[in-house]
């Protein structure tokens, strides 16, 4: 039997990606990147060379899950169905109490499935060597980004670099885990050389997460412990949803990651983007020769730079003058926001939710 597992968190709204990413089709079900494949498919193919597909589980809201089997082609069982979103911590418990009813010997890798990743063969070895490091070591590990600038919008690990693991520089304890800087902080983070981005990425032995639930998140693991014999079975949909009606939302970073002390990063550059705005995405996207971004529909462009748009098919849009901007058409939704004022999407999103009662969530 093969140990290795991976579980793909496909349950997030995305809601910075409105008006594109919508509650019915969030943006993990998206060919955001105009590929020819969505996001959450990139994600699993990638994982589809470092482990066999059924060893992958994809773990996604109950509205998402048809969504996804239809995506990826796979079989239902292996599509996980949360009846309510309550952030990493109970999505991974869920998965990981799915696998261990399967193989308790699992070595299992933990992915968001929005994610960019340019470097793949890179990272493909990545995960493979990480995975031979925590078979046999009590060790939660995550990949940490070689950052290229100081961001405000990524968390960041600071990695012990005076005490490589043996035969592995790039292996590093873990200090400490510090969330969303302000740029002053996080210019001094990238100029000690000593800080990482935190992709999100985990990789650890199911023994060791299961104690680590156990110590860190008693109650959570009690929870799922209680029918652990259920999974897998005709009564786990039902377990399920009385266990998520109990289990608080908090994330596996909150939770376990920044109270734990034997957490390690694996220090890399992969090509790596968590592609959480619209900036994210143009910085990964082919431009014009003045620097605009432009997807979908019929673009009549006159001195506009550095402008993402994103159109709907079969429409023609006269724009001029726009530098720095975002424009967004997905058929009944209009986004015309500077760059600069990304970050206040989720804020305009509540307006519109509160003015015309979730219609064009």
């Amino acid at each position: 039997m093969d140990n290795r597992y991976v579980i793909i968190m496909a349950g997030g709204v995305g809601s910075r990606f409105w008006p594109l990413s919508r509650r019915e089709k969030p943006k993990q079900f998206l060919d955001i990147l105009g590929t020819g494949e969505t996001l959450l498919q990139q994600t699993f193919r990638r994982f589809k060379s470092v482990v066999p597909e059924k060893n992958i589980f994809i773990v996604t809201s109950a509205e998402h899950k048809d969504i996804a089997v239809s995506q990826l082609d796979i079989d239902p069982d292996n599509v996980l169905a949360e009846p309510f979103r309550r952030n990493t911590a109970p999505c991974l418990a869920y998965g990981t109490f799915r696998i261990l009813k399967e193989n308790p010997d699992a070595v299992i890798a933990v992915t968001p499935a929005d994610h960019l990743i340019l470097k793949e063969e890179r990272f493909s070895k990545l995960i493979q060597e990480s995975m031979d490091f925590v078979k046999n070591n009590d060790a939660l590990l995550t990949l940490g980004i070689k950052p290229d600038r100081p961001e405000t919008g990524y968390g960041y690990i600071q990695a012990d670099r005076k005490k490589p693991v043996k035969e592995n520089e790039n292996l590093l304890k873990v200090k400490t885990f510090t969330e969303k800087p302000d740029i002053n902080l996080a210019k001094k983070f990238l100029q000690s050389g000593d800080f990482y981005w935190n992709s999100g990425i985990f990789i650890w032995n199911i023994k060791t997460i299961l104690a680590a639930f156990e110590k860190y998140l008693p109650e959570m693991f009690s929870a799922f412990d209680e029918g652990k014999k259920l999974f897998g079975t005709k009564q786990e949909k039902n377990f399920i949803r009385r266990t998520y009606t109990e289990c608080r939302s908090i994330s596996i970073d909150y939770g376990i990651m920044e109270k734990a002390n034997n957490v390690y990063v694996m220090c890399t550059d992969i090509g790596w983007s968590d592609l959480g705005t619209w900036s994210s995405l143009y910085e990964h996207s082919a431009v014009d020769k003045k620097g605009n971004c432009i997807v979908g529909g019929n673009l009549f462009s006159y001195d506009n730079k550095r402008t993402i748009f994103n159109l709907s098919s079969g429409k023609v849009a006269v724009i001029q003058g726009l530098t720095d901007y975002i424009v967004v058409d997905s058929d009944d939704i209009l986004l015309v926001v500077s760059k600069a004022e990304e970050q206040n999407i989720k804020n305009y999103l509540e307006d519109v939710k509160k003015e015309t009662k979730e219609k064009y969530l």
